[in-house]
């Protein structure tokens, strides 16, 4: 079993547990740093260590346009073309081929697609993408499926959920068939369970996965533009659904106050390109609310982002300073932002776990979001 169950709260449905990979063990609750193309933007692998990153997520299908499979088999895999020695998430990149290439079609095959780079045309079939994901050496592989835009009706979504399980059901077959062929390290690969705003489309979704079997289960098809009361919905809904036993992956959900109360109802795995994308356009996430660093009330303010955070952007520079150098087009602004942000992110799941741990979840929620209204 490669998730343990360790600890769980007595008033919420959050958890604390740990789940085993090839290249080492990821404490649960826990946020990962996106790195989509081999790299979390701005940032060194130094940095992600000092801010205690234990896992980051790649992406398929950019790592497959560039620089190809050819390139990172040469290299020995995509630690060792990265320089990262701990676990690596890769999505599938089924989000990007429906949200970026430029034309593409289903079919019951797989999905052939333009790139969004040259407009060279490829076919991707379930089981290229896991024999693509093998080569990278993934320690968590995510299958091919089909992510929902919304809203969508629902005979779109019940014929996208057939497309969807028989992927799902084709790339297990395939991983099975590459380890037991002894192929590089061994793989753990996430069910994604999609069916949009229907919970009954997602109880449907839940159940066929299950039955197919895999090493844990992704919440797809959120955070695509439907309200905030839906994605809580479909999320605390679906969580409830999912085994105890198998790590729970909400996919591309990371507002702080999202992921802890996605915590609240059971959800282990947060990414999201928040932290990072945010931080280049110069905002920056503290515990009383989110600061935009480019505004004029900051120009002498002398404070670090955060007192008492502790990381180096904190530790070296002022709001004023900060502020100074995106306001002159610094690429250093970038950088410093993004450091604080991830550092605050990790930190944050990470004092989550810690309250799960010793049985007072309700109350750190509840105290983060009364700090949140309290002025920063």
């Amino acid at each position: 079993m490669s998730f343990k169950l360790l600890h769980k709260d007595s008033t919420t449905r959050a958890r604390a547990g740990v789940l085993r990979t090839a290249h080492g063990e990821i404490q649960t609750p826990v946020f990962m740093p996106v790195g989509t193309q081999a790299t979390v933007k701005t940032l060194t692998n130094e940095d992600l260590l000092a801010a205690k990153a234990q896992v980051i997520l790649g992406n398929a299908y950019h790592l497959y346009l560039r620089p190809g499979a050819d390139i990172i088999k040469q290299a020995g895999g995509l630690h060792k073309f990265m320089s990262w020695e701990l676990p690596i998430l890769t999505d599938s990149g089924g989000f990007q081929i429906f949200s970026l290439a430029v034309l593409r079609k289903i079919t019951k095959e797989g999905v052939d697609f333009q790139s969004h780079i040259d407009g060279s045309r490829h076919f991707l079939t379930p089981e290229k993408v896991v024999e693509f994901q093998k080569l990278l050496g993934s320690d968590i592989i995510m299958p091919l499926d089909e992510c929902v835009k919304y809203p969508s009706s629902r005979d779109y979504i019940e014929q996208s959920l057939k497309i969807t399980h028989d992927w799902a059901s084709r790339s297990k077959t395939a991983l099975a068939a590459a380890c037991a062929g002894g192929e590089g390290s061994p793989n753990l690969m996430f069910g994604i369970v999609q069916g949009g705003s229907y919970l009954d489309l997602r109880k449907r979704s839940v159940e066929e996965l299950c039955g197919i079997g895999f090493d844990g289960f992704a919440i797809g098809g959120v955070a695509v533009g439907e309200p905030e009361e839906i994605l809580r919905e479909v999320t605390e809904y679906t969580a409830a659904l999912l085994p105890e036993n198998r790590a729970r992956y909400l996919m591309g959900v990371g507002m702080p106050l999202d992921m802890l109360k996605a915590i609240a109802a059971g959800v282990d795995m947060f990414d999201c390109v928040v932290p990072t994308r945010n931080g280049r356009n110069g905002q920056a996430f503290t515990l009383r609310g989110e600061l935009q660093l480019r505004n004029a009330s900051f120009k002498s303010d002398f404070r670090p982002i955060e007192e008492g955070c502790g990381c180096y952007a904190c530790r070296t520079y002022s709001r004023a300073y900060i502020r100074h150098l995106f306001n002159t087009d610094e690429i250093l602004g970038l950088r410093l932002v993004s450091l604080h942000n991830i550092v605050f992110y990790v930190k944050l799941i990470a004092s989550a776990r810690q309250a799960i741990v010793e049985g007072r979840y309700a109350a750190f929620l509840k105290d983060f979001m009364d700090k949140r209204e309290e002025k920063a």
